[in-house]
Formats: C-alpha cells, structure tokens, sequence
C-alpha cells in the first residue's frame, strides 16, 4: 500500500513552498511528495523542488487540466475567486492508496505523514477547530433551516488546507455530481470571504463519506493549528499550544500574509532558511502606515474600482 502527500503550487509561491518542504523533510526524508501545478506556471518551483526534496510532478497533467476545466463550467464563469484550488481533488485519482494534502502556507513539527495509521479506521482525516467558528467560511444558515445537516454532522466541518483519505474513495463522476447540486444552491455556502474549494468540498464529504475523523476531537488533549491563534508559544523549533500545553502538529497561516511581522513570523523564517543564509532584510519587521497613508489607500482602491 503506497502512502504519500500532495501539495499545489506554481512559481508564485516558491518561497511557501520551500518552508513547507524543509520542514517535511526534516522530520521525514522518505516519504513521495507529488505536486498538482496550481497553473501553468510551475516550471521552475517543479525543478527545484525536484532537486531539493524529491518531488515529482503528478504525471497526468491532462487529467488535471480536464477535471478542474469540467468543475469550473459547472458553475459558470467567475463565480469562484480562486478555482483552480479545485486541482487539488486529483488527489483521489493519483498513485497513493492512503494520501494526505497539505497546503503550501503550513509547516510541519513532526513526521506527519504517520497520522496517516487512523485511516485504517477511517476514510477521511483532518486536523483544525474550524467546527469552533460555526459554519462560517462553509455554509449559511439555509443548512440549517432546510436540514442538510444536522449538528452533529455540521461538527465534522474542517479546513480544506490538511486532510488525508483513500484513492478512489471519491469518484470523479462523484465530484461531478456533488459541483452540479452544489450549482443548484449556491445560497447553502458561505463564499463572503472568497474561500473557493472549502465550502464545496466539505458538503461533499459530509455527504459521501461517514467514517470521518478530525484529529483534534480525538480523546484527549490536542492543540490547535491557525497561525492567527494567540495561544502557542514557541519551544525550541517548534509550537506549543499554552492552553493545554501540547505541541502543534503544525501551524497553518491560513487567510494570512506570510510575511516580516506576521504571526510566528519566526518560525516560518527558522523553516524557510534551514539550509540556507537567511537574507538580513527578513528580520526587519515592515513598517506600520500612518493613517493618512492608509486613507490614501482606500481612496485610491475606490478610484480603481469605479
């Protein structure tokens, strides 16, 4: 049974990319990592990434180009703010039996692929309180109110950047099914915040797969993961939660610019520069703008919008 992870990228986000990597391949210098081109342009992030850390590019590239097109008609042009994140369903149909998807804005503290062993009890894996915010950046109340799920179900909501299944457990016909329903009631998602993939493929699983686990509502203590949480601290190279003082597994900077002054800043900075001098200009914070320059702003966004 072959086991490995999936990640997206294009050149765009070579430098996520390499953190993300480096922090993989310190803790695990064995398992395959295959990338889904998020665009064409990922020649140079492929070759790179190739060379450094092994990573292959999914072979089908055809497929890809195929499914994520068929997904996009469905719902028509522009509706989604960013849908080529739907490449990442290849994932069902590539060369792992039992695989684990891991977005490029996440560095890892541990051998993550080992989490993959719930799957022998399991179908689908995730890791995150996303189910602590409610249905936001999932669902609007009509889920409720028509009953497509129930609350015990809508407590199974998770973050679309980490989770891990089983090849083949979802169809494509299946992913074509769920998108053509999904059509038809656009008013079930919460797209406010311009997520794309997140609501769809939750109701998706929510829907097709029952045995779901999420790691963090296993019996006993687990830490959190959203880098714009304020309770982790850092020990030594890694995070750990303060609340119940339990190390992260990872750390996910999700709807956050990684950058200089960013949430754990320095962690991600420790990750990306493990293996090369870090450029003194990264441990300058960038400056705050004053409020005129920040009203500036807004009245230049408005001009450029009319």
């Amino acid at each position: 049974m072959k086991r490995g992870i999936y990640i997206t990228a294009n050149d765009k986000v070579t430098e996520q990319t390499i953190a993300l990597l480096e922090s993989i391949r310190l803790y695990d210098k064995d398992t395959p990592i295959v990338l889904i081109p998020y665009d064409d342009n990922y020649k140079n992030i492929a070759q790179l990434i190739a060379n450094s850390y092994g990573v292959t590019v999914y072979p089908d590239l055809e497929f890809i180009e195929r499914l994520s097109q068929k997904l996009y008609d469905i719902f028509g042009q522009n509706f989604f703010a960013r849908p080529n994140q739907f490449r990442k369903q290849a994932c069902w149909f590539g060369e792992f039996d039992r695989f684990l998807y891991i977005d490029t804005d996440i560095v890892v503290f541990e051998k993550i692929i080992d989490h993959l062993n719930y799957l022998d009890k399991y179908d689908f894996i995730c890791c995150d309180y996303q189910h602590k915010g409610g249905i936001k950046n999932v669902f609007n109340s009509k889920i409720i109110e028509k009953n497509i799920f129930n609350e015990s179900e809508l407590q199974d909501i998770f973050n679309g950047g980490f989770w891990a299944s089983k090849k083949n457990l979802i169809s494509e016909q299946d992913l074509y099914d769920t998108f053509t329903e999904c059509a038809e009631n656009p008013d079930y998602f919460d797209f406010s915040e311009k997520t794309s993939d997140q609501p769809i493929i939750n109701y998706m699983i929510l829907k097709r797969v029952e045995r779901r686990c999420n790691l963090v509502r296993q019996p006993g203590k687990q830490a959190g993961n959203w880098g714009g949480s304020k309770n982790f601290q850092r020990q030594g190279n890694i995070l750990v939660d303060t609340k119940n003082d339990v190390p992260l597994l990872y750390i996910h900077w999700a709807g956050i610019r990684i950058e200089p002054g960013c949430p754990y800043w320095d962690i991600w900075k420790h990750y990306r520069y493990l293996n090369e001098p870090e450029p003194p200009e990264l441990s300058q914070a960038p400056k705050k703008k004053s409020q005129l320059q920040k009203t500036f702003a807004r009245l230049k966004n408005k001009l450029k919008g009319k």
